[in-house]
């Protein structure tokens, strides 16, 4: 899984083939971490294969804004792609096609060839998720499901360059809870496959639903300027950068720079919640991942989450979960 990259010198590095390709035929686990310094940038990288299965997530910062990239001769893949931060542009000289790579959106990739150009704003950090499934596992997975994933297999049996939908789609709290399991996974042996295995397929699952729901909506959206959409994702991230002192409603609108109803609009339109419902979700999702440390009491979460109190943390953690916290853990 490898690629060829060139910096301005024309100087070629090879990234990411750390695990060799029959290793995702393996009916075990293959893990590597490792870290990469080049000329044109750096990289931590965590790279997970087996059973046809290829995962590969990490940290990247680039020197220089434009890069060559080629990949030639690598297994047949279908890509579940996940920009978690950054943003940047990816050009196809084969296809003749761009593919957009923007925070906090996901979409899902066949691109059996690229020979092209790679542009990211540099000396800052990119973070990525990807899942990489054999070309026939996918097909088979996707069998028997709705007319747009059949149309996409088909081109994908064809070996045509491909994405499942024209534009992304943000990320949503299950989709990011589904990536947390995966990079926090703790299991080992047999149930490290299959805890992984499971994870992948529900993360497929989470995507191919969201295109499709996606696919089927009639009504024309009420936030069509790129500059609103700017704005509503980052109303999010507003929102979850001041998690323990959320703004109100009318504060948040006028930070971001729009009015309380295309706010309240597009936020429901982009993550299908309203603003105060997203973020009453991510702190329970958050809440559940803190959990999973020992060293952390109750109340220590619920402060740390904004809860006025233990008891109304309880409360809403029982509601969403249908368990307490001291369960849970």
């Amino acid at each position: 899984m490898a690629i060829s990259i060139y910096d301005k010198s024309n100087q070629r590095y090879v990234v990411g083939d750390m695990i060799d390709p029959s290793q995702m035929n393996l009916p075990l686990v293959t893990e590597r971490r490792e870290k990469f310094s080049f000329p044109f940038g750096d990289a931590e990288l965590v790279q997970i294969a087996f059973s046809g299965i290829f995962i590969i997530y990490g940290d990247v910062v680039v020197k220089e804004a434009r890069l060559r990239v080629k990949s030639f001769d690598e297994p047949e893949l279908v890509e579940l792609h996940f920009s978690i931060k950054g943003d940047g542009v990816l050009e196809n000289f084969i296809t003749n096609k761009k593919i957009a790579i923007k925070a906090n959106q996901h979409n899902i990739l066949y691109t059996p060839y690229f020979d092209g150009i790679a542009q990211f704003s540099t000396d800052e950090s990119h973070k990525f998720f990807e899942v990489h499934f054999q070309r026939e596992k996918f097909v088979d997975l996707i069998s028997d499901s709705s007319t747009l994933l059949k149309t996409f297999g088909d081109n994908i049996m064809n070996n045509k360059s491909v994405e499942l939908s024209a534009e992304n789609l943000p990320i949503s709290l299950a989709m990011y809870s589904c990536i947390n399991d995966i990079m926090n996974c703790s299991f080992t042996g047999g149930l490290k496959l299959l805890f992984l295995q499971s994870k992948c397929v529900e993360l497929l699952a989470l995507q191919a639903q969201a295109f499709v729901i996606a696919d089927k909506k009639t009504e024309k959206p009420s936030i069509k300027s790129a500059y609103d959409k700017d704005r509503i994702h980052y109303a999010r991230e507003y929102l979850l950068q001041n998690v323990n002192h959320p703004p109100s409603l009318t504060e948040l609108a006028k930070i971001v720079g729009i009015n309380e109803f295309k706010l309240k609009q597009g936020f429901k339109e982009t993550f299908n919640n309203t603003v105060f419902g997203y973020l009453s979700d991510y702190k329970l999702m958050k809440a559940k991942e803190l959990l999973a440390d020992s060293a952390m009491d109750i109340k220590t979460i619920a402060d740390e989450l904004g809860y006025s109190s233990v008891q109304h943390f309880s409360n809403a953690f029982s509601k969403k979960f249908g368990v307490s916290p001291g369960k849970a853990r």
